[in-house]
C-alpha cells in the first residue's frame, strides 16, 4: 500500500501563483525579486495555516533560481530548484525556534552565516515561530540581523508579532498575512476534489471553509477527514454530521416559528438541539449569526458580506423578505444579552428559553405599535381596544420597545393605551362640568424654597381653612388679611408654639426656639438666628406649621419667619464637663483654687 500523504502536504503551493488568498504579499515579493530589491530580513506574521512558512520556502527557492521566469516565478527545473525540492539544498536552512530557542542555538546559526553559499547567489535562513526565542537569543541575534553578509537573507515567521522585540521588528521588512476568505478556501478545496476524483457538494465545502476560520491547513485536514468518513463523497449532510456542526435548517425553521409566534415549535426545536449534544451557548451564538446574515441579505450592497454557498444564500434572501428589520434588530439584541448572561446563569437552559420566548412576542409588540388603537372603558372597568379612523397618534408601549432596539429584553412588555388628544380634551371637559366643587388644597412648601414668601392655606378640624375660621370669628378680617399686633403678642405666641413642640417630643426643635428670640426685620417679617446648617434645615421643615399657628393666633396672614445661620452670633452652650467648669470658673474664679487645693479631676 502506498504511503498516504495528507492534502496539506501533497498540495502545498510550490509557486507564488498557487498561494491562496495572499496576493498582496506574493505580488510584492515577485516585484522585489524582478527589481533586485530584496531586503536583508523579512518577517512573516499572521494566524496559523495561512501560508507564512510556505511563502518563505517559495521565496528561498525563487531567489536562487538560475532560470527565473518573466513573471517572477522559479523555473522548477534548474539544479538549485531540484535540490530544494529534493530537500538537499545547502543554501536553505530552516530552524524551529520553538525547540531551538537558546542563545547557543542562535550562536551556532551565526557561525553558519559566515560560510558563503555554494553554487548559488544567496544563503537563506528560515526561522519559524521566532517569538519563542529567549531574551538572550534575541540579543545575540541583533547584530547579525542588522549587518548580515551580502549573501545572507533571513526570513522570520511568527503567529505572535507582539512578543518580538521592537529592535528586531525595526530590522525587518514586515508582511502581515490575512485570514483566507471562505470563498477562496472553498474554491481551492473544489480544485483538490477535482484532482482526486472526489464528488462534492458546494454547500459541504463552504461549511468546511467556515469551520476552518481562515486557516487553509485546518480546512485541508477537515477535508481529508470527511473524505475518509463519507467514502469519497463530500456532502453537506456528511460534513455537518462528522464535524458536529449545527444545521442551517434549524436556524431557518426556528426563525420561521419566531415570526409565526409559535412558541411550542421553538421550544421543541431547542430541545432537539440540546438532545443532539449541542451547547446552548453554541446555539445562541449561531442564532445571532443567522439574524446578522438575514439583516445583511436585505441590502444588495452588503450582500457580499454573506460568506455562504449559493444555495444557502438563496435561502437567506428568501427568508429576509419576510423578516422585518425591526424584528431582526430586536432579536439580535435579545440573543446578544442572552449570550452575555449565559455563563453567569445557574439555569442556562432557562436563560435561552426565556430569550426565545421574548423573541416570539416581538411581532405582536410591533403590530401593537403599528396599528392605531383607541382605548375605551367597559362597564366592568376593563380596557377595550377598537380601531380609530381619526388621524390620531397610535399608542406606544411604555418601555418604547426597550430603547427602540429590544422589546422584552430586560422587562415584560406593557402597553399604555392612551386616548387620542381630541377625545381626552372632550371627555375632560365633560368631567369638569359634572365634578362637584373641590375643597381647597393643602400646599406644603419644600424646604429648598428657603425664605420664599408663600401664602399657605391650612384645613382645620371643621374642614375650613384657618383664614375662613378667623373671618367667621372676626368680621373685620373679611377682605383684610392684616391685623396689627404687638411684639409681646408675637413673643407670647412664639413661646406657646415652643411649648407645643416640646410636648410633641421634638427636642431638637425646642433648642432652636428657646435659644434666641426672633427679631423683626420689617412689619410682619421676622428672623431667627441658628448656629448650624442642620438647625436651619430642621427649622425649614417646621416652618409651615409655625406659620399656620402664628397666622391663626394673631389673625395676620402675611407673617413670615425665616432662619439665618450665624455661628458667631449664636451663644454656644457648654456641653462637656471641661466646658461647664470653664464657664462657671469665668463667673467664680474661686472654683479654680478649690480644684487645685483638693486635686480634683473631671469624671
Amino acid at each position: 500500500m502506498d504511503n498516504f500523504i495528507v492534502s496539506a502536504r501533497k498540495y502545498r503551493p510550490a509557486t507564488f501563483e498557487t498561494v491562496v488568498g495572499q496576493q498582496h504579499i506574493t505580488n510584492t515579493l515577485k516585484n522585489a525579486i524582478r527589481n533586485n530589491q530584496l531586503a536583508q530580513a523579512f518577517l512573516f506574521c499572521g494566524p496559523r495555516g495561512v501560508g507564512k512558512t510556505t511563502c518563505a520556502r517559495i521565496l528561498a527557492k525563487t531567489i536562487n533560481c538560475t532560470n527565473l521566469q518573466p513573471n517572477g516565478e522559479a523555473c522548477g527545473e534548474c539544479a538549485s530548484c531540484k535540490a530544494f525540492e529534493n530537500g538537499n539544498s545547502f543554501n536553505v536552512h530552516e530552524l524551529d525556534a520553538a525547540s531551538n530557542n537558546s542563545v547557543d542555538d542562535i550562536r551556532s546559526l551565526i557561525d553558519q552565516v559566515r560560510i558563503p553559499p555554494q553554487a548559488a547567489r544567496y544563503k537563506v535562513y528560515i526561522i519559524d515561530e521566532v517569538h519563542m526565542l529567549s531574551q538572550a537569543a534575541f540579543n545575540a541575534f541583533l547584530k547579525t540581523l542588522e549587518e548580515p553578509p551580502h549573501y545572507a537573507i533571513f526570513i522570520l515567521a511568527t503567529t505572535e508579532k507582539h512578543k518580538i522585540l521592537p529592535t528586531i521588528l525595526s530590522r525587518c521588512q514586515i508582511f502581515d498575512f490575512n485570514r483566507i476568505r471562505v470563498d477562496d478556501m472553498a474554491a481551492h478545496l473544489a480544485s483538490i476534489a477535482g484532482k482526486e476524483n472526489i464528488s462534492y457538494e458546494p454547500d459541504g465545502l463552504h461549511i468546511i471553509a467556515q469551520k476552518a476560520d481562515g486557516g487553509l491547513r485546518d480546512a485541508l485536514s477537515m477535508f481529508d477527514q470527511i473524505v475518509s468518513f463519507s467514502g469519497g463523497k463530500v456532502t453537506y449532510r456528511s460534513v455537518i454530521d462528522n464535524l458536529n456542526i449545527l444545521d442551517y435548517d434549524y436556524y431557518f425553521n426556528i426563525t420561521d416559528s419566531l415570526l409565526q409566534e409559535d412558541t411550542g415549535k421553538v421550544l421543541l426545536f431547542f430541545d432537539e438541539i440540546l438532545s443532539r449534544g449541542f451547547d446552548g451557548a453554541h446555539f445562541i451564538a449561531g442564532l445571532c449569526e443567522h439574524f446578522r446574515n438575514l439583516l445583511v441579505s436585505k441590502d444588495q450592497s452588503t450582500l457580499k458580506l454573506l460568506e455562504v454557498s449559493e444555495g444557502i444564500k438563496n435561502k437567506y434572501l428568501q427568508q429576509s423578505q419576510s423578516s422585518p428589520v425591526s424584528f431582526l434588530l430586536s432579536a439580535m439584541n435579545i440573543a446578544n444579552q442572552c449570550d452575555i448572561n449565559y455563563k453567569l446563569s445557574k439555569n442556562q437552559r432557562l436563560q435561552v428559553e426565556l430569550a426565545l420566548l421574548k423573541m416570539c412576542h416581538l411581532p405582536s409588540a410591533f403590530n401593537m405599535v403599528a396599528s392605531p388603537l383607541t382605548a375605551t372603558s367597559a362597564a366592568d372597568g376593563s380596557l377595550k381596544k377598537k380601531p380609530d379612523t381619526s388621524a390620531v397618534a397610535a399608542p406606544i408601549p411604555t418601555n418604547k420597545i426597550n430603547n427602540e432596539a429590544s422589546v422584552l429584553s430586560d422587562a415584560p412588555l406593557s402597553y399604555n393605551t392612551t386616548k387620542p388628544q381630541s377625545v381626552e380634551n372632550k371627555q375632560a371637559a365633560e368631567v369638569k362640568e359634572q365634578a362637584p366643587a373641590e375643597k381647597p388644597k393643602i400646599f406644603i412648601p419644600s424646604p429648598s424654597l428657603g425664605s420664599l414668601s408663600i401664602k399657605i392655606p391650612s384645613l382645620t378640624d371643621t374642614g375650613k381653612t384657618v383664614e375662613e375660621e378667623a373671618e367667621e370669628e372676626d368680621p373685620y378680617l373679611k377682605g383684610n388679611d392684616r391685623v396689627d399686633f404687638t411684639m409681646d403678642n408675637f413673643l407670647q405666641c412664639w413661646s406657646d408654639f415652643a411649648a407645643k413642640i416640646k410636648a410633641d417630643g421634638k427636642k431638637n426643635l425646642v433648642t432652636i426656639f428657646i435659644a434666641n428670640a426672633p427679631r423683626m426685620l420689617k412689619p410682619y417679617e421676622f428672623e431667627i438666628v441658628v448656629g448650624t446648617k442642620l438647625q436651619e434645615n430642621l427649622f425649614k421643615e417646621e416652618r409651615p406649621a409655625l406659620h399656620n399657628y402664628l397666622r391663626g393666633r394673631l389673625k395676620n396672614f402675611t407673617i413670615e419667619v425665616n432662619a439665618r445661620v450665624d455661628e458667631q452670633e449664636v451663644v454656644r452652650k457648654p456641653y462637656t464637663a471641661i466646658e461647664k467648669f470653664q464657664y462657671l470658673a469665668a463667673r467664680n474664679p474661686q472654683l479654680v483654687d478649690l480644684r487645685n487645693r483638693f486635686n480634683l479631676d473631671f469624671d
